[in-house]
């Protein structure tokens, strides 16, 4: 049986990316003294691998696939097929930011003012070349970890990676420039996206990645309304596609089923109402593919 090599990102992205595989329709399994998770799909075969680290594996043949972020591939200038970008993050749908902070009385405002400084960050490559760019000259110290603590007393900035910036300010960090913004990509090793089976499970796998992703912010509704009150509901929706309306029984009522906005539904609800919808069930939804 063929078997595709899949690296799944250990870290700050590891539930994130074994919740979105559920999503998806895949279970994962993780068993905290392997590197090795269970799938329930015979044609797979996992491996925990730092996000950092993964492209290399992919582009070396070690892994046929993996998760990681734009962000890794261009700081190991690694050559692999980059699939597709799946937006989610750790605790968000949203893009991460690579910044540039410095101490909040720090007198520097720009990268400019840091002609001549030390600039901790674990993206030395992202960052030499962003100095490059802007013709500054400073000193690039690679960082284990804690980078947010190494300003003023190791460092005169740092260059970090962030979601929401509560991290840095916690530190009394100020955000003075931002690199990158950065999301996590399905990429493929070279070889293995032109062999034809891999390649077709690959596609097969991103679709419904990205279907459970575009379900995430998402909820169903299924609306009864009376004929003559139909056109007035439907004015109300703002569906993400036309709006399936099928028969009941009754031949005087209608059945609604549409996909709304979750974070709209609270106001969308008693307008529906209002506008003459009845029996209105609001229901979760694990996959979006148009």
């Amino acid at each position: 049986m063929s078997c595709l090599k899949l690296g799944i990102p250990k870290g700050s992205l590891q539930d994130a990316t074994i919740e979105l595989f559920g999503k998806a329709g895949w279970r994962v399994s993780v068993n905290p003294r392997s590197y090795f998770p269970g799938i329930d799909d015979p044609e797979l075969e996992c491996m925990l691998v730092r996000a950092q680290e993964m492209a290399r594996y992919v582009e070396s043949g070690a892994l046929d696939a993996g998760l990681t972020g734009k962000d890794w591939i261009l700081e190991t200038g690694a050559d692999v097929e980059e699939v597709a970008e799946l937006v989610y993050s750790k605790t968000s749908l949203g893009r991460v930011r690579w910044v540039l902070a410095v101490a909040e009385d720090s007198e520097a405002h720009s990268v400019r003012d840091l002609e001549g400084k030390v600039i901790a960050t674990e993206a030395v490559r992202m960052t030499e070349k962003y100095l490059s760019q802007n013709g500054v000259r400073a000193r690039v110290e690679f960082s284990w970890g804690a980078t947010e603590v190494k300003v003023p007393e190791l460092a005169d900035a740092i260059v970090e990676v962030t979601e929401t910036g509560a991290s840095l300010r916690a530190n009394h960090l100020r955000v003075i420039e931002t690199l990158l913004e950065s999301a996590p990509w399905f990429i493929a090793n070279r070889g293995a996206w032109k062999n034809g089976w891999k390649r077709q499970k690959i596609v097969n796998m991103v679709l419904l990645l990205e279907g459970a992703i575009k379900a995430y912010s998402r909820v169903g509704l299924l609306i009864n309304v009376r004929r003559d009150d139909l056109e007035k509901v439907l004015g109300t929706l703002p569906a993400l596609r036309h709006p399936t309306v099928s028969h009941l029984s009754d031949p005087d009522w209608l059945a609604i089923n549409t996909i709304v906005e979750e974070a709209i539904v609270r106001q969308l609800i008693p307008k529906l109402k209002s506008a003459g919808a009845e029996g209105i069930v609001e229901y979760p939804l694990n996959k979006v593919v148009y």
